[in-house]
């Protein structure tokens, strides 16, 4: 399934910020050169190197990620804060599993997990060379309109 339209309408005019569309989030990176080659040549990612230290990721939506390179003072986060890609099918999922199982010493991956079936997807998750993990996964639909459409399932915290 491909996503035609990226925008969806807005309810937010009572609030005090009135965005547009969520436009960007960070993370960090040891250094861009080595990590730019697994997000274009693994993650499929486009790149742009838009100033000295940092640059910009995205993959067919009106949204991004800003790249920082920090060297050592990184701060590596933990498997809850990820990143999703959606790829068609749980044959993709399974073939991107075994590519990235092949390719875990070119790309310096420290982590693959198994696939499994959870939250209503088929999934894996990889964390990258500069702790950032990353979530493969096939839903059969479209998650993101799914999750807003069903609406609060909890009221209370």
């Amino acid at each position: 399934m491909r996503i035609r339209d990226a925008l969806v309408s807005k309810n937010n005019d009572q609030s005090v910020v009135r965005g547009e569309y969520l436009s960007h989030g960070t993370m960090e990176c040891y250094d861009l050169q080595k990590s730019r080659r697994f997000y274009e040549e693994f993650l499929g990612l486009e790149c742009v190197r838009h100033v000295r230290t940092a640059m910009a990721l995205r993959c067919g939506l009106r949204f991004h990620i800003i790249c920082l390179e920090v060297g050592q003072t990184l701060k590596p986060v933990s498997q809850k804060n990820h990143w999703g890609i959606d790829v068609g099918s749980p044959e993709e999922v399974e073939r991107i599993h075994k590519a990235a199982t092949e390719m875990k010493s070119l790309y310096e991956l420290r982590t693959i997990t198994n696939c499994v079936k959870q939250h209503g997807v088929y999934s894996f998750y990889i964390e990258d060379l500069d702790h950032n993990w990353w979530e493969i996964q096939y839903y059969d639909g479209t998650q993101h309109d799914d999750i807003f459409d069903f609406g609060d399932q909890f009221t209370d915290a």
